[in-house]
C-alpha cells in the first residue's frame, strides 16, 4: 500500500475519532446535566453547563428569529465539509501540520452538523470564567475546528519557504 493512502486513512481516523469523542461527550452532558444547569469544576473558571446552542459559532445569530437560520447554518457547514474534505485529500501524501488541523476542522465540522440535522441545535457545555466575564459556552468539536485552524494559522505564519537558489 503506497504513502498517501495510508496517511489519508491516518488524517480521516483523526477527523472519525473527533466525532466520536464530541459525540459520546454531548450525549453524557445531555443524560447527567439538565439544561442551564452546571457542575463546577474549578471555581471561579470552569464549570460542566449545558446549554443549547441554535446559532453559530460562540452563539452568533443564536437570536435570529429567521426561519432560514438553521437551513443557512446546514448549507454553510456542507460547503465547509466538501472543501475541508477536498483540500484534506490532496494534501495527505505526508504527515503535515496542515493535514492534522484540515483533520481536526473535518471532525469538528461534522459533529456540530450532526447535531444541527438532527436536532436543530448544537450541545454546548464547556464553560469558562472569572467573575461576572465567561467566554460563550462550547464543546469538543468547536475546540477541534478552534486547534485545526490554529496550526493552519500555524502553518502559514511559520512554514519556511522552499529553498531558493542561492545568488552570486
Amino acid at each position: 500500500m503506497n504513502e498517501p493512502h495510508i496517511m489519508r486513512r491516518f488524517h480521516f481516523l483523526i477527523a472519525l475519532l473527533v466525532v466520536l469523542l464530541d459525540r459520546t461527550t454531548k450525549w453524557i452532558v445531555a443524560k447527567e446535566i439538565s439544561l442551564h444547569e452546571g457542575i463546577p469544576v474549578i471555581p471561579g473558571f470552569f464549570r460542566l453547563t449545558r446549554v443549547e446552542n441554535r446559532g453559530a459559532a460562540f452563539g452568533l445569530f443564536a437570536d435570529s428569529p429567521a426561519q432560514w437560520k438553521i437551513a443557512m447554518l446546514v448549507l454553510f457547514s456542507i460547503v465547509a465539509l466538501v472543501v475541508v474534505s477536498t483540500l484534506l485529500w490532496r494534501n495527505s501524501h505526508v504527515m503535515t501540520t496542515t493535514g492534522i488541523g484540515l483533520a481536526l476542522i473535518l471532525g469538528g465540522a461534522v459533529g456540530n452538523l450532526w447535531d444541527r440535522l438532527l436536532n436543530g441545535r448544537v450541545v454546548d457545555f464547556l464553560l469558562f470564567y472569572i467573575g461576572r466575564y465567561q467566554w460563550p459556552a462550547f464543546n469538543v468539536a468547536d475546540s477541534a475546528i478552534v486547534c485545526g485552524a490554529g496550526l493552519l494559522v500555524i502553518e502559514i505564519l511559520f512554514a519556511k519557504a522552499p529553498a531558493r537558489e542561492k545568488s552570486a
